[in-house]
């Protein structure tokens, strides 16, 4: 078992800065988790903290059930991958990928078999005796993969290993992390600021904003049910657009959003979430996503200013009574004209409106306070 448990784990730098703050969190075993967030949100800290290059300011950590908070780097039987590659510049390939179980008197004959084993899965056996400055970006990480998994780790550390490559190296190295993780049995922990990596890449994510754990789900948790602004705003992209000056209305038991002259009676799972919750009529940040917008028919309107024609999609870049609204339309479905300076009403569909309140910037619907305020927020469990 390779579970990874994280209680209260808090980073305080010399001067007191805080840098992560109270975060809970349990990996299983073989579960593959990414902490994603802006620059400077605590993710990388965190990681370094598991992997026993920071000190633990407060908090608890297992590995495996074993508290590992002053267990050097060396015994926690983890490995890390970072974003510089980080290989020795004069070995070979071959000897970058052996170094650690060499450090470790294995055997000449096993190392010899792991290491073949571990570049015939990376696809650079090829390149076993050249040195680092003869490969590519990609290849430089792979073999910096290939000399993390020679060592058969309980735990796989990522931080941001795809930063330093092409959009289009990015794609592929994404897809062979994909096809390696269902190829070796280990838990991974994956940080990065690329929103798109963490969706495809995480069983979970967790979604970090100054050193606090703003949600933790899987991508279709928080895309579908984001619990407060920021994730809503972070998570998606385009990103969401949303509605300022909007308000949530209580007519004779039924629940209504009001957004500009439009008006959605809500769906059934948010009538019994805003019920539960005993929730008051209050001014409400609408959140739509572009996905989720329709043209051609409704009580909003707005006129388009940028028309992005993406193939099988057109992206609609449009103003509505001074709010910047996406909308990404899949062109089977254009009926109506939506060239540039064009008027055209939209509406959508009332259960994907995301109903923020104005306050708090908290999902009136999807946020749990119970479970946020011990630092682990989850969507509620309403059916659709």
């Amino acid at each position: 078992m390779s579970e990874v448990v994280i209680k209260g784990l808090k980073k305080v730098y010399d001067g007191g800065v805080t840098a992560v703050h109270d975060v809970n969190l349990n990996i299983a075993d073989k579960e593959f988790i990414v902490l994603v967030g802006p620059s400077g949100c605590g993710k990388s800290t965190t990681l370094r903290m598991v992997a026993g290059l920071e000190d633990i300011t407060e908090g608890e950590l297992y590995i495996d059930g074993k508290l590992c908070n002053n267990v050097e780097p060396k015994d926690r039987d983890i490995a890390m991958v970072f974003q510089s590659y980080a290989l020795y510049p004069h070995m070979s390939v071959y000897d970058n990928m052996a170094f650690a179980l060499k450090l470790k008197k294995v055997p000449k004959q096993e190392i010899d078999k792991k290491v073949k084993e571990v570049a015939a899965i990376l696809d650079i056996t090829q390149y076993l005796e050249r040195k680092p400055k003869a490969l590519s970006g990609g290849q430089r990480q792979r073999v910096a993969i290939g000399r993390a998994m020679v060592r058969d780790p309980k735990v796989f550390l990522m931080d941001e290993p795809l930063s330093n490559l092409d959009a289009k190296l990015r794609n592929q190295m994404r897809a062979e992390i994909i096809k390696l993780r269902s190829r070796i049995n280990t838990t991974f922990m994956y940080v990065t600021h690329d929103q798109t990596e963490a969706m495809t890449l995480g069983d979970r994510i967790v979604i970090m904003k100054d050193g606090f754990v703003n949600q933790i789900g899987t991508p279709g948790e928080v895309f579908d049910k984001p619990v407060n602004l920021f994730v809503a705003g972070f998570i998606g992209m385009p990103v969401m657009n949303f509605f300022d000056n909007c308000h949530l209305l209580l007519q004779d038991g039924v629940y209504y959003a009001q957004i500009r002259d439009a008006k959605f009676k809500l769906s059934d799972f948010q009538q019994k979430a805003l019920k539960q919750n005993g929730q008051q009529p209050c001014e409400i940040i609408a959140g739509i996503r572009p996905q989720h917008i329709s043209v051609g028919e409704g009580d909003l309107e707005a006129k388009i200013v940028v028309n992005e024609m993406m193939g099988s999609e057109v992206h609609l870049h449009a103003d509505s009574n001074g709010d910047e609204v996406v909308m990404v339309i899949p062109t089977v479905d254009l009926e109506v004209d939506v060239s540039m300076g064009a008027t055209v009403k939209f509406s959508t569909k009332p259960e994907l409106i995301q109903l923020f309140d104005k306050a708090s910037g908290n999902n009136l619907v999807w946020y749990d306070k119970a479970s946020a305020e011990a630092n682990s927020p989850v969507c509620k469990s309403y059916a659709f």
